[in-house]
């Protein structure tokens, strides 16, 4: 077992991480391999992440990220005391994080050759807080390792760009992803593959599906009916129904790490579990709350954004039946919708369809409410 057995589907990348955690060890030849600012690219679900945990507990590990000693376990779980990991469960990566992340930087190593930071979100970094960071990633302490996880170089600033190294991964094969689900959770493999063939490769989310079937019938739930809408009332209910859909799935995720995280805070303060916090304690579950409204709305974004990347995945299919393209469906278990599109609509329909999702893409990114913006798509989905 290797730490570098969860990166599926990604041999190049893992090749340049592992000979670069070969690099850094001290009296190594191949120095060039290594330095001290990394940036990990790739799309949604690609394993960027995984891919950057790996690289730290290889970097970490006396055996280079054997996978199976306490230091490999403590990065595992995120507790190892010269690793630290952000992740930014907030629309943006505040700068009261990034400067405390400039002073973790100038720490030395605890129990390891180096300290580690790994910044999940790296793109969510706005122009003020990138700055904040960059003399840090510059000039690194020797000891100290910067990893930073983007879906492209183009997500962060020029000045930031410019001083790191860049590995790139792509999206991994569908096969792989089910290899990988049948390891992990122990799936029947043709589930596996459906799951890795509808999440289109995203490990996380096909990971979700096998797991949890209430995502699964919230992704079919959601794409029900949506290539037959044929008035404005039909669109309108629909787009209410993604944004209830959206909103359900991340109160799923957010439910039990919000209560997870009260209790912590009652057993840290000493209180009695479901006792009143007294006054002065009350600022710290007031911060709590507000940390996890923030979060909630980032989750309900991020579910509005799986509904358009599936609703993309169902005209992408219509497309390819409509040219006759020799390739398999995404969604394969609605081909008899799909053709039945494919005949009605025609290749220009669809290409324009996907159009308007990316128009959605961006409106919902300069804030405009998911309703309206949903409303608008489903609108043009209806349009004769």
């Amino acid at each position: 077992m290797s730490v570098w057995d969860e990166v599926t589907g990604q041999p190049r990348a893992v090749a340049a991480l592992r000979r670069a955690a070969a690099a850094s060890r001290p009296g190594a030849d191949d120095r060039q391999a290594f330095t001290n600012s990394w940036l990990i690219t790739g799309p949604p679900g690609s394993g960027r992440s995984t891919a950057a945990y790996a690289f730290a507990a290889a970097l970490l590990c006396p055996e280079g990220g054997c996978g199976e000693c306490p230091s490999c376990a403590q990065v595992a779980a995120r507790t190892h005391p010269d690793l630290t990991a952000v992740v930014t469960e907030t629309t943006l990566l505040d700068i009261a994080t990034a400067r405390g992340l400039v002073e973790r930087a100038s720490l030395a190593p605890v129990s390891a050759d180096h300290r580690v930071i790994v910044v999940e979100d790296a793109d969510r970094m706005v122009a003020r807080t990138s700055n904040t960071l960059l003399k840090a990633i510059e000039e690194p302490a020797l000891t100290t390792v910067w990893v930073l996880c983007a879906p492209s170089e183009a997500d962060l600033l020029p000045t930031i760009r410019s001083r790191v190294r860049t590995v790139a991964l792509g999206v991994p094969a569908p096969d792989d992803v089910a290899e990988l689900l049948v390891r992990r959770h122990g799936v029947d493999p043709a589930l596996a593959l459906r799951a890795a063939e509808e999440a289109q490769s995203h490990v996380g989310m096909a990971a979700r599906l096998v797991t949890t079937p209430e995502a699964w019938e919230r992704r079919e739930r959601a794409l029900e009916g949506m290539l037959g809408l044929r008035s404005a009332g039909e669109a309108v209910r629909k787009a209410a129904e993604w944004v209830a859909i959206a909103d359900e799935d991340g109160k799923a995720v957010a439910a039990d790490r919000d209560e997870r995280e009260r209790a912590e805070l009652v057993r840290s303060l000493g209180l009695e579990p479901g006792a009143a916090p007294p006054r002065q304690l009350r600022p710290m579950f007031k911060d709590l709350e507000d940390h996890q409204k923030r979060r909630a709305k980032r989750a309900a974004l991020d579910g509005v954004d799986r509904i358009l990347t599936d609703a993309q995945s169902l005209w992408r299919d219509v497309l390819m039946r409509a040219v006759d393209a020799p390739v398999r469906l995404v969604n394969e278990a609605r081909r008899p919708e799909i053709e039945r599109a494919a005949e009605r609509f025609g290749p220009q329909r669809a290409l324009d369809s996907i159009g308007a999702i990316s128009t959605a893409r961006a409106r919902l990114a300069v804030n405009v409410p998911p309703t309206l913006a949903l409303e608008a798509l489903l609108l043009e989905f209806a349009a004769d």
